[in-house]
């Protein structure tokens, strides 16, 4: 099998790239997607590729270019609509749930909503707190949508496609730290499960729960209990609404403990949810209870020593896993 070196950014490009020459009704959309080649160089050189048709810079209003996002699906085509940071989805909250969500229900079945609506979320890059925020547990909580947050570069390239193939709005969160972060894919990466949680590493003494950006962060903080003799496993949840409780639970029962890593704040979290639902299904196979290490309850601030204290770090997620073994 051939493997490519490449990066997050690029493996979203290349799903990008792929989707519009596989359906001539895959477009792109928002600000500054065209000429500028996005806010993240995400969409760097489609436009020469592609044409402003297929790549179409708007206006700076997420309501507006979001809606008519909503009314092409809703019109046979397949939208990429691009929110240039999750804070400015508030702008769009109308049209994502009383619009997308609810149409297929409004309708008795009759119109379906397939827009993808993709946006960077999550702190860590110094962008103060209009930019910062992580609020996809938001957007969990709505029926009607689904939420995925790729972490990997096979689900940053993979998970856009089936994205695309689904018949209702989905939500795709790209943690603004990941954009960066180099591996190797398969050349022939295709598509991938929406479906199904994933287990990142094997333990059998605690389950680290988590998602995106922090998927690594829980990763090195599993290496680091490893290194004290505590076996941790990892599980990326990978999609938010609707959740993997299966493999959650599945995890949970064979290690008795969990942590969930959440850079939501901690309150109405979906750290919180997640702690119901282990509660709820697995309350009796517990032998601690269930730790959340959450983003501080404040805005997002701007010195860099001040966020990175106010979102999870590994210490923390070490120091919440041995407090689930009493150490």
């Amino acid at each position: 099998m051939t493997e490519i070196t490449t990066t997050y950014r690029e493996a979203v490009r290349g799903a990008i790239r792929e989707a519009m020459q596989k359906d001539e009704r895959v477009f792109l959309m928002g600000e500054d997607v065209g000429r500028y080649g996005g806010c993240y160089a995400v969409s760097m050189g489609l436009l020469e590729e592609f044409g402003e048709d297929r790549i179409r810079d708007t206006p700076l209003s997420e309501s507006a270019f979001t809606g008519a996002g909503i009314g092409a699906a809703m019109g046979g085509m397949r939208p990429i609509v691009e929110v240039m940071t999750v804070n400015f989805s508030l702008l769009a909250l109308d049209q994502i749930m009383n619009t997308a969500a609810t149409f297929r229900h409004m309708s008795g079945g009759q119109f379906n909503v397939p827009v993808v609506i993709r946006m960077a979320t999550g702190a860590g890059k110094q962008l103060a707190a209009q930019h910062s925020h992580s609020l996809e547990g938001w957007f969990a909580h709505i029926p009607g949508i689904r939420v995925v947050a790729p972490a990997t570069l096979e689900d940053a390239r993979g998970m856009l496609w089936t994205a695309l193939e689904d018949p209702d709005p989905v939500l795709i969160f790209e943690n603004a730290l990941l954009y960066n972060r180099q591996g190797t894919l398969a050349a022939d990466a295709g598509p991938v499960d929406l479906d199904r949680a994933a287990v990142r590493r094997e333990g059998d003494q605690v389950t680290l729960v988590t998602y995106g950006g922090s998927l690594f962060k829980a990763l090195d903080a599993a290496e680091a209990l490893a290194g004290d003799g505590i076996s941790a496993e990892v599980i990326d949840l990978r999609t938010l609404r609707p959740l993997d409780d299966a493999t959650i639970i599945a995890s949970v029962r064979k290690t008795r403990r969990a942590v969930i890593v959440d850079e939501g704040w901690r309150s109405g979290s979906l750290a919180a949810e997640i702690s119901a639902r282990i509660m709820e299904q697995a309350f009796w196979e517990l032998d601690a209870p269930v730790c959340r290490v959450c983003s501080a309850e404040v805005p997002i601030p701007y010195p860099k020593h001040l966020e990175d204290a106010a979102i999870p770090q590994v210490p923390g997620i070490v120091q919440a896993a041995r407090a689930t073994l009493g150490k």
